[in-house]
């Protein structure tokens, strides 16, 4: 057996695989490069005109920074519209250099999270529209119950902010397609609770005030 013979036909194999990916390669560098330039010079302009035409200060009214200041992200709503679109062009632009490179399961995968973007995006609006609501209805019953003169404002705003947030959370969890079949199960649960709750509270509480009704009813009739 030649093994001289042997490593040479090898090492001309792979010269020859190696001479042939190496457009691919080339290709692939780049479209990274190029593509990476773009997608932050692109987020750059839109995180400018976004903060020209004062986006940032209607999100500043809403209340917007110091929520992602209490989470520790620190970003400003310009800034995170332009941080979520230079990412979703570096995924696009990974996924062309894969499917240039033949990298079939990476590129498969980079699809799968491309088609996932659109559910983030529509659960971190659900998740920052129903803050928002949560927080407002919070402000409107302390403030409602306060000009009632009654106790506990405090907490039936807590109450209900926390209410709103729960079905935001299982919504946003939905939504993500998370655990789907628990979260709906667990929302069925809670409205099942809160309805037994307030028919129990409203039937022990409401007893006495009925009882009286009826009282006033009877003695109507009979005078």
């Amino acid at each position: 057996m030649n093994y001289s013979s042997t490593v040479s036909e090898s090492l001309q194999g792979l010269y020859v695989r190696f001479i042939e990916f190496l457009p691919s390669f080339v290709a692939a560098v780049i479209i990274l490069v190029v593509g990476w330039i773009v997608a932050v010079a692109v987020a750059r302009l839109i995180k400018s005109v976004l903060h020209s035409v004062k986006v940032d200060e209607i999100g500043d009214k809403l209340g917007l920074d110091q929520m992602s200041a209490r989470t520790g992200l620190k970003m400003s709503v310009s800034g995170a519209i332009a941080w979520l679109v230079k990412w979703f062009l570096l995924i696009a632009i990974f996924l062309a250099a894969t499917d240039i490179l033949g990298l079939d399961q990476i590129s498969e995968f980079l699809n799968a999270v491309l088609a996932y973007i659109p559910n983030v995006v529509a659960a971190a609006a659900i998740l920052l529209v129903g803050t928002l609501v949560a927080g407002f209805l919070a402000r409107l019953v302390r403030h409602s119950v306060q000009a009632a003169g009654l106790s506990s404002a405090d907490l039936l705003g807590s109450v209900t902010q926390w209410s709103v947030m729960i079905f935001t959370i299982l919504a946003t969890l939905d939504q993500l397609k998370v655990a789907q079949s628990f979260v709906q199960t667990l929302f069925t649960g809670i409205i099942a609770m809160l309805a037994i709750g307030g028919g129990l509270a409203f039937g022990m509480g409401g007893r006495e005030h009925a009882s009286k009704v009826l009282d006033r009813i009877e003695k109507d009739i009979k005078s």
